[in-house]
């Protein structure tokens, strides 16, 4: 790719960089690969099945003339001539209004029931992310790959072809005979070796994601003058031995298992000790640990490493996913609630280690590779047991250690807390004795209305002591108030009036159970008295609402009240609501006064009476023992909340499951067919050797069997999926540029015997990925130029066969990271708690909003950051940062105006660009504005700028300053993408 590097004019300079950021050859727009994973895996599956039939080309009549087979058939839409899909708006899209059965003479599919709920929520989802879809006009025929497709077979062991012609240098490694070979066949030739300079940046990038040092660059370009071979090999062994290394490959593995820190859905709440698995990963990528060893440990890192918290934090991966922790209780939903939470770490499963979309076969046998149902059931018997959540991960001598400092005071705590159930026992059952026949004169509270006379008294304060709510008889914290009333008393001088009104200048006051950071006056006490329904206090500790009257006032009435709406029909309690109270009063503030209770009404139920009359029946002394009692074990509390904690990790919880595992008629957890186990998969019958686990198998041996049938050296499928995800990090795009799936839908492999090759390199190598990556990182199809000719540009636009190296943008966190080292202000601390670009409002659901200005704290590599499902991060989000709501083993590239403009005038760019002036400054204060040119360039690009650049961007700096210079440089092509 050539890349502007002429400067001509100061205005040509800023024009010419900014616009260069985007200035990329065009291409059609093709969908985000997140959502077309989300098309073949939830939607395509239910349209070939239900719609085909009726709305395809090969359809024996196309009913109402509408197409559902390809994207320009539903955009046509039918005899209507309407898009049966409009993209981003479910509810306006006729063929979600359909499937809902909202119009009787369109409910589809026709003379059927109508379809789960949970694939109607898919395709209302798919629709509203914009209904991305693949096929581009041909419909899908009716083939389907069976146990003979390619990926299915063992691996072969292909010979390296011999070619004529072949040049000596490409003769050396197989890579590169079968690299020829397929060239040669296509007429083709590779391109000569890239220049000293650009393989430095090239590898650099690729291997650590970090721009070379101009030192580091100078000291390449002088060895490969003397030896090329020698410098490249060196080259390659610094930066695989790079603790820099395990942060770039650990970012793109944390693509492809889907790794986010928040739970997504609804509430998408941040999850805060889900970093250590990123830790864990670059670790195991730096120490090159064995990956069959590494997928083990993912799936059973508990059962192999117990008690070693280094291993035991793998087990991350099957709760990295989103799930939905809402906790509806209605067994239906409840239960498709469960089916999709385990459906996460299923497609997870069989995406990352077997490149298969196994989840198409949740509803049915898969509709295009050879994967039958109870295959997605075997996997799900082996996940049955997991729990999201945290759960302890220490090592032996931690726990022991924790015992120890614990013990004692456990055994304290335990003591004291005899003692007191001792006296409460007494007092219960004096309780019990004192309800017998106790007869009330007043009904229970009424969350609806409640309201209490006594008699007039003077008041200027008024105090509402709550002991207990509907749901909890010893306790009235976390219930919740709408509204509270204190009428004064009718006098011949005026009407009664809600002296408690914030109309009449009162004042409410009192602790809340709940805050929320965007609304500090939500939930709070002032909402109980104005004068309207709706919001209401949420109750804390201690449960009192104290009012002050605008002046003292005559009262004889209180009224409280817990109802969203005045209309008697809707009228309904929200959340619980206080059943045991009493109303104080006081003229001073200091001095108490009970004027009334609930301690006449019936009670709430009878375990709040047998709580009421515990008050009543406890003497003195026992009070006085239960008081200290409790003081003492506080005083023992704390002292336990003083040992340090053992550390938890969001790393699953696992128990043996309770229920067994049922084929489910078309996915529906409500039709359970035969029973399932967990064992191995039908699918892959020829390359792995079978396993049958029993129904009574322990949950942990579950998951290490599948783990280990997976990553068995047998296992050809896994070994051609892990060997082309690196040859896709090195390339751009992989051997199957379909790197999560290697069934048939997606792609065909472009060198199927060189794929076979570095599986069996893999294997070879211990299935360690430094070794390989070596033996791709030496050969000439990686070394050579990525200089663009028209006759491979005729024959292989994309350069998948390789006739030059394919040049690429840096992705988002590249760019980032790039933009803090020439500045000089990468901070390179490695691992523990990512930092924020964002902030993040926690209530019910969260809430993300994207930083305005990026500290100090937030000048760490990219992997570090903590990314949020569904948040918007500045800068790494225009540059095509995946949401890690679905995995993404293939990023999107796009090229939009935004890009350009948030390069160009982000506070961050700004930034930077006066730290890289002053880094500039700092070291030439008092050289001439030349010498500052070729320092800048220095730093950016690492090479000198021509007599031409020099001399236009001199003239921009005496025009504009250094910082203007510097800002330019940092959105310049150059800088931008790697050759």
């Amino acid at each position: 790719m050539n890349h502007p590097r002429s400067i001509y004019a100061c205005t040509a300079l800023v024009i010419t960089l900014v616009t260069a950021a985007t200035a990329v050859v065009a291409e059609a727009p093709k969908p985000d690969p997140a959502g077309v994973a989300f098309f073949e895996q939830k939607v395509r599956p239910v349209l070939v099945e239900h719609c085909y039939e009726c709305h395809s080309a090969s359809a024996k009549k196309v009913r109402g003339g509408l197409l559902l087979d390809s994207r320009p058939g539903w955009q046509k839409g039918g005899d209507s001539m309407t898009p049966a899909i409009v993209p981003g708006d479910p509810a306006r899209s006729l063929l979600i209004r359909s499937i809902r059965h909202e119009t009787e003479d369109l409910a589809m599919p026709p003379k059927k029931p109508k379809l789960p709920d949970g694939v109607i929520a898919d395709l209302s989802a798919w629709v509203k992310m914009g209904a991305p879809d693949p096929r581009d006009g041909t419909a899908a025929t009716a083939k389907r790959a069976d146990k003979d497709w390619w990926s299915l077979q063992p691996l072969s062991k292909p010979v390296p072809p011999a070619v004529a012609d072949v040049p000596a240098a490409w003769a050396e490694s197989p890579i590169d005979s079968f690299i020829f070979a397929k060239l040669a066949a296509e007429g083709l030739k590779p391109n000569p070796p890239a220049d000293a300079r650009v393989l430095v940046r090239r590898m650099t990038y690729d291997v650590i994601g970090l721009p070379p040092t101009q030192a580091e660059t100078d000291a390449f370009i002088a060895a490969y003058t003397i030896d090329p071979r020698k410098a490249v090999e060196a080259l390659a062994d610094r930066l695989l031995a790079s603790p820099h290394y395990g942060e770039q490959w650990g970012r793109h593995w944390l693509d492809v298992v889907r790794f986010g820190e928040s739970n997504g859905f609804e509430r998408n709440f941040i999850i805060d000790d889900l970093w250590p698995f990123r830790d864990y990963v670059i670790r195991s990528l730096n120490e090159d640990k064995p990956f069959n060893r590494f997928i083990v440990e993912h799936l059973a890192g508990d059962v192999v490493g117990k008690d070693d918290p280094s291993v035991e934090v793998a087990t991350a991966f099957i709760v990295a996913g989103p799930y939905d922790d809402v906790g509806n209780q209605d067994p239906v939903a409840k239960a498709n609630i469960r089916a999709a939470t385990l459906d996460d770490p299923i497609t997870a499963t069989a995406s990352a280690f077997l490149g298969l979309t196994i989840n198409c076969a949740r509803c049915h046998n898969h509709k295009f590779d050879p994967i039958p149902a109870e295959d997605y059931y075997r996997i799900r018997a082996a996940f049955e047991g997991i729990e999201h959540g945290r759960r302890v991960v220490a090592s032996k001598q931690e726990r022991e250690e924790y015992t120890a400092a614990t013990k004692t005071l456990n055994q304290d705590r335990a003591r004291l807390t005899a003692e007191k159930t001792k006296i409460e026992a007494e007092i219960n059952a004096r309780a019990a004795t004192a309800a017998a026949g106790r007869k009330f004169s007043r009904p229970k509270v009424d969350p609806r209305e409640t309201a209490d006379r006594f008699t007039p008294i003077e008041a200027r304060y008024a105090k509402l002591i709550l002991h207990a709510h509907t749901g909890n008889p010893r306790s009235a914290a976390g219930s919740r108030l709408g509204e509270v009333e204190i009428w004064t008393a009718e006098s011949p001088a005026g009407k009664s009036f809600n002296a408690a009104a914030a109309s009449a200048g009162a004042t409410a006051t009192g602790a809340r159970s709940r805050q929320a950071a965007d609304f500090p006056d939500a939930y709070g006490p002032q909402l109980t008295i104005d004068g309207k329904l709706g919001e209401q206090w949420f109750i804390g500790t201690p449960a009192e609402l104290t009012i002050t009257f605008a002046k003292a006032e005559s009262i004889d009435r209180l009224v409280f009240i817990n109802t969203q709406s005045v209309d008697p029909s809707q009228k309904k309690a929200t959340g619980e609501t206080p059943c045991e109270y009493e109303l104080q009063t006081s003229l001073d503030g200091k001095q108490w006064v009970t004027v009334t209770s609930g301690a006449d009404r019936e009670p709430w139920s009878p375990e709040h009476g047998l709580q009421r009359l515990r008050r009543e029946v406890t003497t003195e002394n026992e009070r006085t023992a239960l008081a200290k009692l409790d003081r003492d074990l506080a005083a023992v509390q704390a002292k336990l909340d003083a040992v340090p904690p053992l550390r938890q990790v969001w790393a699953g919880k696992f128990n043996q499951p309770k229920d067994k595992t049922f084929l489910q008629k078309g996915g529906d957890p409500m039709k359970p067919a035969a029973e399932v186990t967990a064992g191995s998969l039908a699918v892959l019958d020829r390359v792995a050797p079978a396993y049958s686990l029993s129904a009574e198998t322990p949950e942990s041996q579950r998951r290490l069997a599948l783990a280990n049938w997976i990553a068995s050296d047998s296992n050809a499928l896994v070994l051609r999926v892990l060997a082309n995800r690196v040859w896709h990090y090195h390339f751009g795009t992989g051997i199957v540029d379909t790197p999560g799936d290697f069934g048939y839908l997606g792609g065909q492999p472009t060198h199927p015997e060189l794929l076979d090759w570095l599986a069996g390199r893999l294997l070879h190598h211990g299935w360690k990925l430094k070794p390989l990556h070596r033996e791709i990182l030496l050969s000439q199809a990686y070394l050579q130029s990525s200089a663009s000719r028209d006759d491979g540009s005729k024959k292989d636009k994309d350069a998948r066969l390789l006739w030059r190296f394919p040049p690429r943008r840096l992705a988002a966190e590249e760019i980032r990271d790039t933009m803090l080292a020439v500045s000089g202000k990468l901070n390179t601390t490695p691992g523990g708690p990512g930092f924020r670009l964002y902030r993040v409002m926690q209530d019910n659901v969260s809430t993300y909003f994207p930083l305005d200005k990026h500290g100090p704290e937030t000048y760490r590599r990219a992997v570090y950051h903590q990314n949020a499902r569904a948040s918007v991060v500045d800068l790494l989000t225009e540059y095509d940062l995946p949401d890690t709501a679905f995995a993404a083993p293939r990023r999107a590239r796009t090229t939009s105006p935004l890009q350009a403009l948030t390069l160009l005038n982000h506070s961050f760019t700004i930034d930077m660009a006066a730290a890289l002036a002053d880094r500039v400054a700092g070291d030439l204060d008092r050289r001439s504005t030349a010498e500052k040119v070729d320092r800048v360039y220095s730093f950016v690009f690492q090479r000198a700028p021509t007599d031409d650049e020099r001399a236009a961007a001199v003239k921009l700096v005496e025009m504009h300053g250094l910082k203007a210079l510097c800002r330019a440089m940092l959105n310049a092509n150059e800088l931008l993408f790697v050759e």
